[in-house]
């Protein structure tokens, strides 16, 4: 685990915050499906389309140095502080794989202040590496909102061990406290919803429409990759974002939901 704490300005005169817009999106480390081609410009513009006040990234690039030779349009800054712009004023990052180039991980985005962070490393391989971002938001009116982006393996029975530890740190969180929990489960077995359901949480598409979201392939979505996890919150017209320009700006839909707290 490696834990980091941000300075937070303080909320307690603001107006009080009811309702979370939240977006979850794998960026693909800013590349379209194959790898063939740089979108991260034209996935910021539909990242702030959205208007989301969190955004949960998996595979978000930290840094690059051969992908920032050869790219023209490269940004000067890691990836999830290009995506968060001017939108988002708070930003988190937990690096999940190192290699010779660079790294990447998952990253939240949120227009509230965010008052700690800490990263998991959830890893089973030397070849897989995996993370949970867990936050603390600073909500205006509202107790401790707990964001957890999550990226888990392509191995069923290592997923199965980072659903446990995902239980581990949402039953360390105060039972009373609003719990968002959302990201790229590679669950295409739909194992999480009753392992989670131990600790409270229920998945909006589940809720809402009777099964988890089809995200992946983008262009042609089948498998139910992706998620979007509440405990204490009720969730109104959850939506997979499957059309253009989504579909050819990463290999897995976004997914989106507006968070009742």
């Amino acid at each position: 685990m490696t834990t980091f704490a941000k300075a937070a300005a303080p909320t307690a005169l603001a107006p009080a915050v009811h309702t979370l817009h939240v977006l979850t999106v794998n960026t693909h480390k800013g590349f379209t499906a194959l790898n063939r081609r740089f979108i991260l410009p034209e996935l910021r513009e539909a990242v702030r389309s959205v208007s989301a006040d969190v955004v949960f990234l998996q595979e978000v690039l930290g840094a690059h140095e051969r992908h920032a030779r050869r790219v023209h349009n490269w940004p000067e800054v890691p990836h999830y502080e290009f995506l968060a712009d001017s939108m988002w004023p708070q930003f988190a990052y937990g690096r999940n794989a190192v290699y010779p180039d660079g790294e990447h991980g998952n990253a939240l985005l949120s227009k509230y202040p965010i008052r700690e962070y800490a990263n998991y490393d959830v890893s089973l391989n030397d070849t897989e590496k995996r993370g949970l971002l867990h936050a603390v938001l600073d909500v205006p009116g509202q107790q401790a909102v707990h964001a957890i982006c999550v990226h888990l393996g392509l191995l069923e029975g290592h997923r199965l061990r980072q659903l446990h530890l995902l239980c581990e740190l949402l039953e360390r969180i105060p039972a009373s406290a609003p719990v968002i929990v959302a990201g790229d489960f590679n669950d295409w077995r739909l194992r999480a919803d009753a392992e989670l359901a131990r600790q409270g949480m229920a998945e909006v598409f589940v809720g809402a429409y009777g099964a988890p979201a089809r995200s992946f392939p983008a262009r042609w979505p089948v498998l139910r990759l992706d998620r979007i996890y509440l405990r204490n919150a009720t969730a109104h017209a959850p939506c997979v974002l499957s059309k253009r320009p989504w579909s050819h700006l990463s290999d897995h839909a976004p997914l989106a939901v507006e968070v009742q707290l």
